[in-house]
């Protein structure tokens, strides 16, 4: 199976930590981008007619501060130009202060079927540093337009003077509220972005300080039945994010939209991130992709278990073989020397030891250096 992206590059305002094409000022262009992205997957629909699609993510940006009619325009063309399962996995991404009664009504309408909301935090005032449009009180009111519906929440650390009882309000109220799924992850500060000048003034919690937060975010969702299966997300038994897993699992996708990315057929390719060159390229015809490159059989062997192991999951020693015809062993000899301390072997499965999970790309390294043939 595969999944489909689509990007909606909109928002209100964007946030002080964000480094993702998103456009504060440019909503009038929506309903001109979206016309593209429909042209973008028709022009697609016969390349990819054999695939079968298990999973669709409407990602931002802020997809849901564009008009609700043109998600559901989005969902009719996937649906008239590629074959989806039909218990697929349909997600989109809204931000609490963005939401009403008749948005919802128009996603479920559509087929959307899981909700990714970006709470960050409970703490209001942390909610105002980042730049949110919203507070706490607002993201209640999107729970309730969503009760009963299967949904995650996203909880941000590393803020601000954020202590661990701040932690503790923000994964109560998501736990409270019904989240199916939360994903809580480490603040990432880019250069260029407003919150960089928090980062150099020393204001922002240093990595160890983070990483306290992290294994006491990670001990409290497990006691409210929050089961982790990836480094930075948990969910109730049985509902894990089937679009995410295809990504950790190697799996192929399709992305539409500005800056939108895919791995089709041994391929990855990205389209351009420019607003303008998007819908110029898509409206004469080309295709927006402005970098391209084959998987080599030593990246992909890297990138195999590269994301596996960043899973509750790890490596399936079988499904290695079974991808490349050779074994880890083989392939990593030195790497599994100097890392054997941190894994562990379940059965047939290779896998990060619980407590050194967060520390991960620690782990990696000597499975990147790994000398391989191309």
């Amino acid at each position: 199976m595969a999944g489909i992206y689509v990007h909606v590059p909109f928002c209100r305002h964007k946030c002080s930590y964000c480094d993702f094409t998103s456009f504060p000022d440019k909503i009038e262009y929506a309903e001109a981008y979206m016309a593209c992205v429909y042209k973008e997957m028709k022009m697609r629909g016969e390349e990819l007619k054999d695939y079968t699609f298990d999973s669709v993510y409407f990602g931002g940006g802020t997809p849901s501060y564009i008009p609700p009619k043109l998600v559901l325009g989005a969902m009719n063309r996937i649906r008239e130009c590629f074959r989806l399962t039909d218990d697929a996995e349909i997600t989109l991404e809204l931000n609490p202060g963005t939401i009403g009664e008749s948005k919802v009504q128009t996603y479920l309408q559509a087929g959307i079927n899981r909700f990714s909301i970006g709470l960050q935090t409970a703490i209001d005032e942390q909610l105002a540093d980042l730049g949110r449009i919203h507070n706490a009180r607002d993201y209640v009111f999107a729970t309730k337009l969503l009760k009963g519906r299967n949904f995650s929440t996203d909880v941000m650390l590393g803020l601000k003077n954020q202590t661990k009882e701040d932690v503790r309000k923000t994964i109560e109220l998501a736990s409270a509220c019904g989240s199916k799924h939360i994903s809580m992850y480490a603040l990432t500060v880019e250069d260029g972005t407003p919150i960089y000048t928090d980062y150099l003034n020393g204001e922002l919690p240093d990595t160890d300080e983070v990483a306290e937060l992290y294994d006491y975010g990670c001990a409290l969702l497990k006691e409210k039945g929050y089961e982790r299966y990836e480094i930075s997300n948990f969910a109730k038994k049985g509902y894990e994010s089937r679009h995410n897993l295809n990504y950790w699992k190697r799996g192929e996708y399709i992305g539409f939209g500005v800056s939108a990315s895919s791995f089709m057929r041994g391929k990855r390719f990205t389209n351009t991130f420019d607003l303008d060159e998007y819908m110029k390229c898509v409206i004469s015809g080309f295709y927006p992709a402005v970098t391209s490159e084959e998987v080599n059989e030593a990246d992909a062997k890297f990138e195999f278990v590269m994301l596996a192991l960043r899973t509750k999951y790890g490596v399936s020693m079988q499904e290695y073989k079974n991808e490349f015809g050779t074994s880890l062993a083989e392939d990593f000899p030195n790497a599994l020397k100097k890392t054997v301390q941190y894994l562990q072997l379940d059965g047939d499965n290779l896998r990060i030891k619980d407590e050194y999970l967060y520390v991960q790309n620690s782990v990696l390294m000597p499975f990147m250096e790994e000398e391989r043939a191309e």
